[in-house]
């Protein structure tokens, strides 16, 4: 029979137990769900637009229904992938990378490209670019670019879904055709 002290020792120890598992698996987990889902409208290194979101149509929990969204679900086994963002005439626009683990590792917008593109390089250590390439060093192979514009009102939606398609996603090297 275990004695009051002992009891606090074993609840502290399940519970600390607990939190390790969930922190350790949960994000792992959930970015493998969705990638799964996002992989369905398109394949790896591509740059795939999804239509505005609705009630009825999601891929992802909870989407913005005031937003665009664009995704690359990357592999850089082969190599170094590259992300090109042309500007968009849209109020505001962005560019976030995940890694497997759904850390952020990379975050711009249109203010801080200055009505500018933006290009980058997604690389493991090791794996040479281009010098003057802005390249984001991942400590994982797989991860996701995610393009998120605003869409101020449903009829805006044609030109900015003709601009976002410009965005791509190819091996460094190789740009995927419009």
């Amino acid at each position: 029979m275990l004695r009051p002290i002992g009891w606090i020792v074993f609840v502290a120890a399940v519970a600390m137990l607990a939190y390790w598992t969930a922190t350790a698996l949960i994000p792992g987990t959930m970015m493998h769900l969705a990638m799964g889902r996002l992989e369905q409208n398109a394949g790896v290194n591509t740059m795939g637009h999804a239509p505005l979101s609705t009630a009825e149509r999601r891929i992802i929990v909870r989407p913005s229904p005031d937003l665009a969204y664009s995704t690359c679900l990357f592999d850089l086994a082969e190599g170094p992938v590259e992300i090109t963002v042309a500007p968009i005439g849209a109020p505001y626009w962005s560019l976030s990378v995940y890694d497997e683990r759904t850390n952020a590792v990379f975050v711009r917008n249109d203010r801080d490209a200055n009505g500018g593109p933006l290009r980058i390089a997604l690389a493991r250590a090791g794996q040479a670019v281009p010098d003057g390439l802005e390249t984001v060093r991942l400590s994982s192979d797989r991860g996701l670019a995610l393009v998120r514009i605003l869409v101020p009102e449903r009829d805006a939606f044609a030109a900015i879904d003709t601009d976002r398609r410009s965005a791509g996603c190819a091996p460094l090297g190789r740009r995927e055709s419009q």
